[in-house]
């Protein structure tokens, strides 16, 4: 069998969500799980027009599509896989040239963040870090939790007099040696 490999489909707008679920529940009413692996919707921080945090009632950093319009799919091209996402509602078509998919190669999936290296975390509940990435690049903060399983990582920064939680990836922090 051939290595599954990510395309990317163009939907409607404001349909992504719909499209990832109703691929998701044909793989597995089809039992085809083997073959389509991964239906994301890339999401990531919220940000203004000069790049500053959206943040919610409770001071959480809102989160937005970052690429509307767009589903990742990973998996192994068939006639079967390629009509369940093609004739998905919502669904225009497969990005490529003509009607032909391509596969992102593995230099656009680490550059677009579709898929997430695992490495050990180099910090944990506690540390002081540095923001060296996003929205909030230059700010320190103190580590509430780490989620290894989603890279992320829960950091409190001093906003305005204020301690305001947010969501980063891991590699958007490195620790601050004392």
């Amino acid at each position: 069998m051939s290595e599954s490999k990510w395309y990317i489909l163009h939907t409607y707008s404001g349909y992504e969500n719909k499209v990832a679920n109703d691929i998701k529940t044909l793989a597995e009413n089809r039992n085809l799980q083997n073959l389509i692996e991964d239906v994301m919707v890339p999401i990531g921080p919220a940000t203004d027009d000069y790049g500053k945090p959206i943040l919610n009632r409770e001071g959480v950093q809102k989160e937005e599509k970052l690429f509307p319009c767009y589903v990742y799919v990973k998996m192994v091209m068939t006639d079967e896989t390629w009509y369940i996402c093609r004739n998905t509602r919502g669904v225009t078509g497969f990005v490529g040239p003509g009607s032909k998919p391509i596969p992102l190669t593995d230099e656009e999936i680490e550059n677009l963040g579709v898929a997430k290296k695992t490495a050990a975390p180099s910090v944990k509940a506690g540390d002081r870090v540095n923001i060296i990435s996003g929205a909030l690049s230059g700010f320190e903060g103190t580590v509430k939790e780490v989620d290894e399983a989603e890279s992320k990582v829960l950091v409190t920064v001093s906003m305005f007099g204020r301690e305001t939680p947010t969501t980063l990836d891991l590699s958007a922090v490195e620790k601050i040696n004392v």
